[in-house]
């Protein structure tokens, strides 16, 4: 397969949520796909709805939460002679419940995929950009990573990790003309919650949910202005605001109060 005209435009996780609604950010802007994500079908029918912009749109199936599957996806699209101007990291999950009595193994793969495969995709692809001193990078954290989350303390871990990463990558490549940026949603309407098995906490059953279009739109402006980062919603930007102020145990207790379970 060989490169058009079209720029080309990586996301995993690209089949809903926030990860489609990028794709289609993408795809009215004519660039050309290629949409990451574990269940076959699911590609298939993004594919479908996203080719009627006029977009080429390569599907491959990988699972994150097995070590070695983002660099078999770099490899699989270097065959396929294509180069990724842009890469977005949107791929990612959490579990719900107290730290002492959630399953082990999923918070490891959970890791893999939140941090893992990130920084694979990031360093490998980036690599690429740098030579040709053109791209950018999209990495999808959260403002749970600015703040201690009691009932999901690995996935604010995990989005923690993958903002600072972020920032310091960032820093490092500053002289050239790639650009990183972290998106920073709250909490958005995706699947993410069903996920988690979080439907009965208090931040769904109570909270107000972001948009997911509108989230997307946020973190790709962001993204083609060179921005490092941006935290979508004027709310979420004051709960980052005062989570910089306040001491770290008054915003995980505030957060404990917020995620715990509706009664």
């Amino acid at each position: 397969m060989e490169n058009n005209k079209n720029p080309h435009a990586l996301i995993t996780g690209g089949t809903s949520g926030i990860g489609l609604e990028l794709a289609k950010l993408f795809a009215k802007d004519g660039y050309d796909l290629v949409l990451v994500a574990r269940d076959q079908q699911e590609l298939d029918k993004a594919a479908t709805e996203l080719q009627q912009h006029g977009v080429a749109v390569t599907t491959i199936s990988k699972d994150f939460f097995i070590s070695g599957a983002a660099f078999d996806l770099y490899e699989e699209v270097k065959k396929l002679n294509i180069d990724i101007d842009v890469l977005v990291n949107d791929a990612g999950q959490g579990v719900y419940g107290k730290f002492l009595e959630t399953d082990l193994q999923r918070e490891l793969n959970i890791i893999q995929l939140n941090i893992g495969a990130t920084v694979v995709l990031t360093k490998l692809f980036l690599r690429d950009m740098v030579k040709r001193n053109a791209g950018k990078i999209l990495n999808v954290a959260s403002i749970a990573g600015k703040v201690p989350g009691p009932y999901q303390a690995v996935y604010h871990g995990t989005k923690a990790f993958v903002h600072s990463f972020n920032e310091a990558v960032a820093n490092e490549i500053k002289d050239t003309a790639i650009t990183l940026t972290s998106l920073l949603p709250g909490p958005t309407a995706t699947d993410f919650f069903r996920k988690a098995d979080m439907l009965d906490s208090k931040v769904v059953q109570e909270g107000e949910m972001a948009d997911a279009a509108t989230v997307a739109k946020d973190g790709y402006d962001a993204m083609m202005e060179g921005k490092d980062m941006v935290i979508s919603g004027f709310k979420n930007k004051l709960q980052v605001g005062m989570s910089n102020i306040l001491p770290d145990h008054v915003v995980a207790e505030n957060m404990r109060k917020a995620q715990e379970p509706a009664s």
